[in-house]
């Protein structure tokens, strides 16, 4: 009996074991690079708002680095935003998956020359998704596709890469198919937290805190002994690096045992992007928006759908029991299998806390129903699902600034947020706008929509918001030229446009009274026109701008060149 059991036993691990090896075709796909591979963000790091969807792959600082094939198929989809990825390159494969290259200076020439016709159509650089015929542009393994960039919100030049299964949209970690990277560090933990949960206490306390630790040897940490009585959780600060990099990447594992007992496990191998909101369930998500410091906890709340975790024990939550003893080992990985690796020691005591009485004195959410809330001319509006638990949260209205509570719990869902505005000037009404004013040094414009005497908004930010009015328009400035001169070695025409208060909403450009493509850099606050375009008839012609901002505030200049 105790053979058959060990028999089977083996058999399981080594069929999973060769499931695991074949579920990814890893001599499929080529580097999308021919430089060294070193990364400047790796899958599934902690993002804001989101897990990062690929990876970063860094170009020395530099644009229009070749990006080759990394096996054959063909164009899907090209998508072209002012922000988010940009320029970005999607190719389908005949093994059933989707690579994506992101924040692309410009795409290979063909492609370039299909996506110009489509801007001059619409008369609009970012013109969203196109989606050409499955023949229109195929390529082989090799092939020359585009070039790394730094377009959209990227933070500086490097080429984001995906891999997607085709049919399910779902994102892969690129590294599990074979894009080698050189890593021999171990991941670094920072801080370790213990959140005592449920009326727990530890260390004779029922708050969170922070628990100091001591290096044994490298990668292996210890703490003093804690005491605790009841459930209680755990949560780590940690990152990693990789050989031949500075900048700090997130790990690939974490790992929760007590008593030698696996009873938290979550990795980074794929997930869906409907599901990547649940990070700041993930994390502390009040901690990390009051001092900016991501603590991954190693228990999951109930209402966290999130796919990436296994192996779970009462969801992580560790019941400590009076007169009990316990060793609790937490396990950082990165994907080359190097590791840290933190041991607490606790003990269970008897607890001696009156679990306090929650403070209802704000305004009750239940997360199951739509709450609306109105003082003053301010109304709030949650839908059913907003926040994911019941809680009290605090409303009120202080010299026309609307607090809505904190930025520390974290929504599910857009809420709406309307400011009556009856009150104000005809002037007043076109010029007015929603500030989030939650850090009262920098004011920071967000979607104003009008109607009949009211404004809203729609966000998934608590915090603190209020009515500005923006006076002033656009700023117009030529760079590359000036007005009244000749500019014939000009490959290019370049204007700075900048709006210090809603920001620029939109802006369109002439030669001659016709539109001409101007690519923005919203980084630098840069316009660029390239005369390959079209070609000019005659010597003199009139150039022509018009910029708005966000609450349609106008600017137009005009200026005189000349060029053949």
């Amino acid at each position: 009996m105790i053979l058959k059991l060990y028999l089977l036993l083996f058999f399981t691990l080594f069929t999973k074991t060769l499931f695991c090896q074949d579920k990814y075709p890893k001599d499929y796909f080529a580097p999308p690079l021919k430089i060294p591979i070193i990364l400047a963000g790796t899958f599934g790091e902690l993002r804001s708002n989101h897990f990062h969807a690929g990876v970063d792959i860094k170009t020395q600082g530099k644009e229009g680095v070749p990006i080759f094939a990394p096996a054959d198929g063909y164009v899907s989809r090209i998508k072209i935003g002012q922000y988010g990825y940009g320029k970005a390159l999607y190719i389908n494969h005949s093994n059933g998956y989707t690579t994506v290259y992101a924040h692309l200076k410009r795409f290979a020439k063909n492609i370039q020359s299909f996506v110009k016709i489509n801007q001059y159509k619409k008369q609009k650089y970012a013109i969203g998704n196109l989606f050409p015929k499955q023949n229109k542009f195929i390529f082989k393994k090799g092939d020359i596709i585009g070039y790394t960039g730094d377009t959209g919100s990227s933070g500086g030049p490097h080429l984001h890469y995906e891999i997607r299964d085709t049919k399910t949209e779902k994102i892969i970690n690129p590294l599990l198919f074979n894009l080698d990277v050189f890593d021999s560090i171990k991941p670094t933990i920072k801080q370790l937290m213990v959140y005592p949960l449920d009326g727990a206490t530890v260390n004779n306390s029922n708050s969170k805190a922070i628990i100091d630790f001591k290096k044994i040897e490298e990668g292996k940490y210890i703490t003093d002994r804690i005491t605790a009585a009841g459930k209680i959780g755990f949560g780590v600060h940690l990152f990693d690096r990789l050989n031949n990099a500075l900048n700090k990447n997130g790990i690939y594992s974490l790992e929760m045992k007590v008593n030698g007992n696996t009873v938290y496990y979550h990795d980074v191998e794929t997930f869906s992007f409907s599901e990547s909101k649940f990070i700041n369930l993930h994390i502390d998500y009040s901690h990390y928006k009051k001092y900016r410091k991501r603590f991954q906890k190693t228990y999951i709340d109930t209402v966290n759908k999130l796919s990436t975790y296994e192996n779970l024990i009462n969801n992580g939550i560790i019941n400590i029991e009076k007169n009990n003893n316990y060793i609790v080992e937490i396990i950082g990985s990165d994907f080359k299998k190097n590791t840290t690796t933190i041991r607490i020691p606790v003990k269970g005591v008897k607890n001696n806390y009156t679990k306090q009485e929650l403070d209802t004195t704000g305004y009750k959410i239940n997360c199951n129903h739509f709450n609306k809330f109105k003082l003053q001319n301010v109304t709030v509006a949650f839908p059913s699902k907003s926040f994911y638990n019941n809680c009290f949260i605090n409303f009120k209205i202080d010299n026309g600034i609307a607090h809505i509570h904190k930025p520390t719990i974290p929504l599910n869902k857009k809420y709406t947020l309307t400011f009556g505005t009856s009150h104000l000037s005809e002037a007043q009404q076109q010029q007015v706008y929603i500030a989030n004013v939650t850090n009262p040094k920098y004011p920071r414009y967000v979607s104003t929509k009008k109607k009949t005497d009211k404004v809203y908004t729609s966000t998934k930010s608590l915090g603190s918001y209020t009515l500005n009015f923006d006076t002033k328009k656009p700023i117009i400035k030529l760079l590359n030229f000036q007005n009244g001169k000749w500019i014939s070695k000009n490959k290019t025409l370049k204007v700075r446009i900048r709006d210090k208060e809603t920001g620029i909403k939109n802006y369109k450009a002439t030669i001659d009274n016709k539109w001409i493509l101007m690519e923005y850099n919203h980084k630098r606050g840069v316009l660029t026109y390239d005369f390959s375009d079209k070609k000019l008839v005659g010597s003199k012609h009139i150039f022509k701008i018009v910029v708005s901002d966000n609450v349609g505030n106008t600017k137009t200049l005009k200026a005189t060149f000349f060029k053949k």
